[in-house]
């Protein structure tokens, strides 16, 4: 029987090494201004999930199926084209806002940044504090 648990899980993998490993200057020092982003608004340490996401506390999903899983409440991950933030409530409900952030691009719970500076910071905070907030309900306690 295949295991049905998500590919995507928490690990021991240590965030410094991970974002100091970051190619790219400008994109490992936008890492490290959202990760303080995201420690303040989840009042959560950073950690692992998976090889490339660096997830913020954590949320059980369930699909119509009955499969279920825990994901962080909030994420990102420096991609090779993009800075992904990961709004669990999905970007649509953040739509006010994002028209007000600056330069970037969205998918369903997606936001793309290509870097910090092309953003409005005090619009970001509130989008990081907004979308934890839209998930507190829903957050699982260790």
């Amino acid at each position: 029987m295949a295991d049905s648990s998500p590919k995507t899980q928490p690990t021991t993998a240590s965030v410094d090494d991970f974002i100091a490993a970051v190619a790219d200057e400008t994109r490992r020092a936008d890492c490290l201004v959202v990760r303080k982003l995201m420690e303040q608004a989840t009042g959560e340490r950073a950690v692992m999930w998976g090889d490339a996401i660096v997830g913020f506390g954590a949320y059980r999903y369930a699909y119509a199926g009955g499969k279920t899983g825990d994901w962080p409440i909030i994420a990102f991950s420096p991609r090779k084209t993009d800075l992904t933030l990961y709004l669990m409530p999905g970007s649509e409900t953040f739509a006010p806002l994002l028209e007000k952030l600056g330069k970037h691009k969205t998918g369903k719970v997606c936001v793309y940044l290509k870097k910090l500076a092309d953003v409005d910071p005090k619009v970001l905070k509130t989008l990081i504090e907004a979308s934890v907030k839209a998930m507190a309900p829903q957050r699982v306690r260790a």
